[in-house]
């Protein structure tokens, strides 16, 4: 993928993630794609675990907003660092990470998402009391 059309496709994933899509959001990845994040350290393999994770995930942060920051080629897609806003409440808490993203055919193979959540729970927990 040119640097250029792998940007444009980076930018419209990170902008499905907003809006309680979860359905769109997985038509990025491959049917046996592997999806990693802080919450799921072991990884989610295929559509259906990725799909049954997404609406629960999107449901709770319907409104979050990613920004890419900085997008890294590399031979299988791209290391990406990006910021992402987040409503908990009354409060906007500002996260920064970073995703490996590697992609075939136009569709996410593998995705791993590492970013440090400390805030963010800290907000969900003030949030219960």
């Amino acid at each position: 993928m040119e640097y250029k059309d792998l940007v444009e496709y980076l930018n419209d994933w990170l902008d499905t993630w907003t809006g309680n899509r979860p359905e769109e959001l997985l038509a990025f990845y491959s049917k046996e794609a592997l999806y990693q994040d802080p919450a799921n350290p072991t990884g989610l393999q295929g559509h259906e675990q990725i799909l049954s994770y997404f609406k629960r995930l999107l449901k709770v942060y319907p409104d979050w907003i990613w920004k890419a920051e900085e997008i890294y080629p590399i031979a299988t897609g791209a290391v990406l660092k990006w910021r992402c806003e987040i409503k908990v409440g009354d409060e906007l808490i500002e996260e920064r990470g970073m995703d490996i993203v590697e992609i075939s055919h136009k569709k996410i193979t593998r995705n791993e998402v590492y970013f440090d959540r400390t805030k963010l729970l800290a907000a969900m927990k003030n949030l219960k009391k």
